[in-house]
């Protein structure tokens, strides 16, 4: 409730536009189907073991606010920094590696998990992209495989805070909280990817294509 409280205030007081809100809602239904898939009892990558009201099967309905926060955070960084995206082209292909990264967290529990030539891939893809910011008055770089890994590694921080705190727990977190495997950076560093492109699509695709019609 308080996570649509939020997301109301920012829509009137127009923090965020209506492509924002709706690209942020997609980013939170994908979300959601994952972690329905993810903790079904077939699975059962994690699980949230308290009792709630808001809940569809075994999921929370925050769950889905935590995956739209990183659409949301991608999104104002982008306002708020003025990025510029260098050397971003062939935006189809880049929707393409999207799904087969999205594809791949269904299917890894079945057939081989394509994880790590998924990473090589978005590093090639991603190679010569460079994303411009700039804070306060000061415009800096930085590679954009390098952004991706920095979100990645603090959402890998908040996970930690998150499982402690009980938010949800790892099969290994059952019975006592342990760190989370660093291997989960990996997953959100995929996850990330999936979060820039639909944001990708509305901040610098469509809007050259807005310019050039």
């Amino acid at each position: 409730m308080a996570a649509v409280a939020i997301q109301a205030i920012l829509y009137f007081t127009k923090l965020e536009t209506k492509d924002e809100v709706k690209v942020i809602f997609l980013f939170h239904i994908i979300g959601l189907v994952l972690e329905l898939y993810k903790t079904s009892p077939e699975v059962g990558s994690w699980s949230y073991p308290e009792d709630g009201i808001f809940k569809i099967s075994t999921v929370p309905l925050y769950s889905g606010f935590m995956y739209a926060a990183v659409g949301g955070y991608i999104s104002q960084a982008w306002k708020i920094f003025k990025l510029e995206l260098i050397n971003y082209k062939h935006y189809i292909i880049s929707v393409l590696l999207c799904l087969l990264i999205y594809i791949n967290f269904f299917t890894n529990h079945y057939i081989y998990d394509f994880r790590l030539f998924l990473i090589v891939a978005v590093f090639i893809f991603f190679w010569k992209t460079k994303v411009y910011f700039t804070v306060i008055t000061k415009k800096l770089e930085m590679p954009m495989n390098l952004a991706f890994l920095l979100i990645a590694f603090f959402i890998w921080v908040a996970e930690n805070i998150s499982t402690y705190l009980g938010a949800w727990k790892y099969p290994n977190q059952i019975h006592e909280w342990t760190v989370v495997s660093t291997n989960k950076i990996t997953s959100w560093f995929l996850m990330v990817i999936i979060s820039f492109i639909l944001v990708a699509y509305l901040k610098h695709f469509k809007k050259d294509v807005l310019k050039k019609s």
